[in-house]
């Protein structure tokens, strides 16, 4: 797992095309510009201009390739951003990046939706769509946030290593997230009335 600290790198990865090159080159190992462009259904220098801004930011390298060939790779499966909350920079960084990939999975969740169930029965009731209010300290919070991490890097190493996958195992996304819900935080009291105070009567003056 990589961290992300610099803003400017995570601009870079903030392209639907770039994320989908990345998720490409995790599911074959390797690929060439050509071979992306195959599956990501853009050109192939289009996609070659995404591969070096990647490479660029040290997502993505040069592999080994035979003659002509110029494949790429991941530098690692996962990363996770760091953004400074203090800094101005990275944090506006962070957040339009944040935009960008809520985007991009709500699409596809929205997109596999629509197309309903597998051809295959074999994969019936494989996927989940589930959701929880809870009610939470600061603490338990983060580490609900922990335990949520570790379960995505269940299978990681499947991911790293296409030779580890098992035979009929097809790509499954999952996406985690957690957020606060302020409009359900209760709103402020009223101030109590001082001691002594008579807030209910009225003086006349005769």
């Amino acid at each position: 797992m990589s961290e992300i600290r610099d803003p400017q790198a995570m601009r870079a990865l903030a392209h639907p095309v770039r994320i989908r090159l990345l998720e490409v080159l995790a599911s074959e190992g390797t690929a060439t510009a050509t071979r992306c462009a195959e599956i990501v259904g853009e050109s192939a220098s289009n996609c070659s201009f995404h591969l070096r801004n990647l490479a660029k930011y040290g997502f993505i390298e040069r592999a080994a390739g035979s003659g002509r060939e110029r494949p790429w790779r991941l530098t690692s499966v996962s990363q996770i951003f760091d953004a400074d909350p203090g800094d101005p920079e990275t944090a506006a960084a962070a957040t339009a990046f944040d935009e960008m990939l809520l985007n991009w999975e709500f699409t596809r969740l929205r997109d596999a939706n629509r197309r309903g169930p597998d051809p295959d029965p074999t994969w019936a009731k494989t996927t989940t769509l589930a959701g929880a209010t809870m009610f939470l300290r600061p603490e338990e919070a983060r580490e609900l946030g922990d335990e949520l991490g570790r379960l995505s890097m269940r299978f990681i190493e499947r991911a790293e290593d296409p030779s580890l996958r098992p035979a009929g195992a097809r790509a499954v996304r999952m996406f985690l997230a957690t957020s606060l819900i302020t409009d359900l935080d209760p709103p402020p009291r009223s101030t109590p009335p001082e001691a002594g105070s008579d807030l209910g009567s009225t003086e006349l003056a005769s």
